[in-house]
Parts: structure tokens; sequence; C-alpha cells
């Protein structure tokens, strides 16, 4: 079966004076281990599509067969900026079919306050692309692709408890 082609119409400019949602996504997280201060347990979404094992990476001294925050966000992080990628490619008439978008997410120390911080890449390729095509076509995602606006420039989040 032929994918169809991504809904242009998303690139639309939307000129309203609030947030305007579209879709949430919620995930529910269980069970595991809290004495190393990692993500263990299990990652669930509410519809039931994601069911997810969570395990600090063998890397960090973790038992590892799961997968992490890191890991994560790097697939988000991927799949929206080549989602934007492609809406942009459509509506330019660029052939996707062999583009690829690798993201990597480092956990480390951060030296502004000694706690934590995570770095995040991004590597397009783009085989058979023209260069100066190429080069307009990931400027412009990166204006439009979610995960790396919040990347720049931060994200509202809300933190509530409930006990």
């Amino acid at each position: 079966m032929k994918p169809t082609r991504p809904p242009t119409s998303f690139l639309d400019r939307y000129t309203g004076a609030d947030f305007a949602p579209l879709y949430t996504a919620t995930v529910h997280v269980t069970g595991g281990e809290a004495a190393h201060g990692r993500a263990s347990g299990i990652a669930r979404s509410a519809d039931g599509t994601l069911d997810l094992q969570l395990r600090m990476p063998a890397q960090m001294g973790g038992p590892g067969g799961g997968t992490n925050p890191e890991e994560l966000f790097a697939a988000g992080f991927a799949a929206c900026f080549h989602g934007a990628l492609s809406l942009l490619a459509a509506r330019a008439g660029v052939s996707m079919a062999d583009a690829q978008v690798t993201a990597s997410v480092t956990f480390g120390r951060d030296p502004m306050d000694g706690l934590f911080t995570l770095v995040a890449g991004v590597r397009i390729a783009l085989p058979g692309v023209d260069r100066a095509v190429a080069e307009a076509l990931v400027r412009n995602t990166e204006r439009i692709c979610p995960y790396a606006k919040m990347a720049r420039q931060g994200i509202e989040c809300i933190v509530s408890l409930e006990l």
C-alpha cells in the first residue's frame, strides 16, 4: 500500500489569540525503583498503544533491557522533525523517499547549577536533494517543528500534585 501524502494544510498559519489544542497524548509511569533517581517501571499511554519497560541504561550502571527518558525524547524529536520536514517537502514537491532523521539526546551534568541537563542533536540525511533546497527545507523545518521550537524556546509546563 502506498503511503498517503502528508496533509500540507497543517502548514496554514493559525491566527487565533489563544493556544488551540489539536491532540493530547497522556502517558502514565508506574512501579520501578526510586533509589537510583532514574526512571524505571512501566510507561503506558492512555490509549494503550504505548507499553514500555523503563530501565536505567547499562552504560549508567543499570540493568538495561528497557528504554529510558533520553531514548523516548530522541524518538519523539526525530519523529516530529521528520514529520515537519515531510510536510515542507511535500509542499515543495521534493521527494523524501530516502530521507533519514536521527536524533541523539545526551544526559549529563549541568555546570550552571551542578545538577543535570540534556543536550540534543538532530542529523538529517536527504540523499539526492539539491544542497540549497535541502538547507532551506531543514532551516524551515527548525522553525515549524514543535520539538525544535521547544528545544530553542522552552515549553510551558504545569506540574500538579494529587494526594
